[in-house]
């Protein structure tokens, strides 16, 4: 929804080059941090998992599941036979009456059809400002983990969805977007340019108007949830403060305050429901735009595993006093395979991304759907193309829409 500059790299073709049959993404032992001294933070409470877990019979998420499950090796297969079938380019364009223009985003690529806009989620996979892969059904996962958290949050705020009518497909309401993204935190940790841990190893202590106290260490909770907003320049992401933010004119101070009170809203929300199902809701971003009726509205997408950072809950603590990496759901072992065989910022053509770590990836996001919503992730049949499928969807749905 979000109108994202499109001067970036294309998607690679996945050619496995692995010198290592056994990368280290698979071991979440690999990494460790000094063991932190003396250190009063709070307690992560997960007692409302274990009530859940009793009452559903029902064990929280563990890394046993996450890395070693039937279910997994169901999912594997079909990732596997599909990881040339990548949904990495759509042309929409071209195959649906009325829609008028197109716009690449880093991941979602967006069609304006006069009344609405139709974002198609793809299977791109973005960081550090730029396309790393292509990740089978990860474009189906985001969309449809979206949706699920778009309808759960209606009591926070409103959003800019009219309808899904493809499992990679939603057609929102336009909006003027507001060119500031939302960075919600409530733990130190990170890898990129503008993570909080890299920056603040790095000596900051005031970061977009939030002063820090020195002695924090990576994976610790914050005593209180953060905003870090940020603001695009060229392609990448340049922190804000609150107060550059209205003294620029990005957005008025009313403005600013309801949407930063819904970011905040909303993040804690998300927190809660991801305990209650054994995560950690870890940090995340937010876009909001404003619709033509001047309403604040949510938009482009909440919650999934490329906009936010998931830890398995009931093992954290003790990794964390053990000077572990928590165990985690998300993308971010892709960020640290880059960062260790690459400089991802700077080189102008970077490494295929091993055959394997797509997979698992692939199927970390499949997870994290399932453990969420509680619902099987529907694995779409290949019998029909791609492109043709949501074409013809989107064409139907379109036609209804304008009658």
């Amino acid at each position: 929804m979000a109108q994202y500059t499109p001067t970036l790299n294309p998607p690679k073709t996945l050619i496995p080059k692995l010198s290592n049959p056994n990368p280290s993404f698979s071991s979440f032992s690999t990494f460790t941090i000094p063991k932190p001294k003396s250190i009063n933070f709070p307690k992560f409470s997960i007692s409302v998992t274990a009530a859940q877990n009793q009452q559903h019979q029902q064990q929280p998420p563990s890394l046993e599941a996450l890395i070693n499950s039937d279910r997994k090796e169901e999912v594997l297969g079909v990732i596997k036979s599909s990881s040339s079938h990548c949904l990495s380019e759509t042309n929409l364009h071209l195959t649906v009456p009325g829609l008028k223009s197109k716009t690449r985003g880093k991941v979602r690529d967006v069609y304006d059809s006069g009344d609405y806009l139709v974002m198609v989620t793809t299977d791109r996979q973005s960081a550090f400002d730029r396309i790393l892969a292509s990740i089978p059904f990860k474009g189906q996962v985001l969309n449809e983990t979206s949706l699920w958290w778009f309808d759960k949050t209606r009591h926070i705020t409103s959003n800019a969805v009219v309808s899904a009518p493809d499992e990679n497909v939603t057609i929102a309401k336009k909006c003027s977007v507001f060119p500031v993204e939302f960075v919600v935190r409530g733990f130190v940790t990170g890898s990129t340019d503008t993570s909080l841990w890299t920056v603040y190893k790095n000596g900051v202590r005031n970061y977009c108007g939030n002063v820090l106290p020195d002695g924090l260490v990576k994976s610790q909770k914050l005593p209180a949830n953060i905003l870090t907003p940020t603001t695009k320049a060229a392609d990448h992401d340049v922190p804000v403060t609150p107060d550059e933010i209205i003294e620029r004119g990005l957005m008025t101070q009313a403005e600013y305050d309801e949407v930063s009170r819904k970011a905040l809203s909303l993040f804690e929300y998300g927190q809660c429901v991801a305990l209650e199902h054994g995560l950690i809701l870890v940090d995340t971003k937010y876009e909001f735009g404003k619709g033509q009726d001047g309403s604040i509205l949510l938009i482009d997408e909440v919650h999934t595993p490329d906009s936010s950072r998931y830890w398995i809950a009931h093992t954290y603590e003790e990794r964390f006093q053990n000077g572990l990496e928590p165990e985690n759901v998300d993308k971010e072992f892709l960020r640290l395979w880059f960062k260790d065989h690459c400089n991802p910022y700077k080189d102008e053509v970077l490494p295929d991304a091993p055959e394997e770590l797509v997979c698992e990836l692939a199927w970390r996001y499949i997870f994290l759907y399932e453990t969420i919503t509680k619902s099987k992730f529907k694995l779409p049949s290949t019998e029909e193309p791609i492109h043709d499928r949501i074409s013809r969807n989107v064409a139907q749905a379109l036609s209804s829409l304008t009658r």
